[in-house]
């Protein structure tokens, strides 16, 4: 329908208890597009353990004053069935770039967040689709099936948003006690320093993280950690 109408779509999709990070999304769809539309979906299907699920932050009340706020016109909470009628029976797998970082400790993440994307992209329709680049892996592995598949969408990528401390904003971060809290902050901090990654990982493991990995490739310092039940992801620009 805004397409017939000469208007550009923005589309942010989201899994709520949204903060900063993704206001700055929400404000660069508002100002590059007519319409822009936010989805909130706790997509189940990226999960890899199901507590992790559960205790997932969920509140959409907030959620619907901020959209309210940041002038979105129209915001979209699907239930599992409208997203998957078929159960997840048929999935989006990708072969090489999802096996690695995320994807090699993470089995079936990628495939949930592919699959989630492509049918959120389908039911939308947008000219742009916006995704923070926190998740680097996740954004490029988007950016890829969207052009493998020659769907009509520009994937834009956001620059990562941060605490004062520099941990990098997400939902997540709710999760954290007090104390972990504090200490989170040296997962950035030791990300952007000049140490190897093995050195970080020590260094790491010594104030109480548990490390999934520490890798430099493509141009990029990625990092997965442990903080308590809580997983942090970052990246930094070498």
């Amino acid at each position: 329908m805004f397409r017939s109408q000469g208007k550009t779509i923005g589309f942010v999709p989201t899994m709520g208890a949204l903060h900063a990070g993704h206001l700055s999304l929400i404000q660069s769809s508002v100002k590059q597009n007519d319409i822009s539309i936010v989805s909130i979906f706790v997509n189940k299907t990226q999960f890899n353990e199901v507590n992790d699920f559960e205790n997932y932050p969920k509140p959409i009340e907030k959620d619907v004053e901020v959209l309210q706020k940041n002038k979105v016109d129209y915001l979209y909470i699907p239930e599992y069935e409208d997203i998957y009628p078929d159960n997840y029976q048929f999935r989006v797998v990708e072969s090489h770039d999802s096996t690695f970082l995320c994807g090699k400790s993470r089995k079936g993440h990628f495939e949930g967040v592919l699959t989630v994307v492509m049918k959120l992209l389908h039911i939308i329709a947008p000219d742009k689709a916006y995704f923070g680049e926190k998740d680097y892996q996740q954004y490029r592995l988007i950016d890829k099936m969207c052009k493998a598949f020659f769907l009509d969408v520009d994937i834009v990528p956001c620059p990562t948003i941060r605490e004062p401390d520099g941990l990098a904003m997400s939902s997540r971060n709710l999760l954290l006690s007090e104390k972990e809290r504090i200490i989170a902050g040296q997962f950035p901090a030791l990300l952007q320093s000049d140490q190897t990654p093995s050195e970080i990982a020590a260094k790491l493991e010594q104030l109480g993280f548990r490390i999934d990995y520490i890798t430099d490739t493509d141009g990029r310092r990625f990092g997965a950690v442990y903080l308590g039940n809580v997983r942090l992801i970052d990246n930094v620009e070498l």
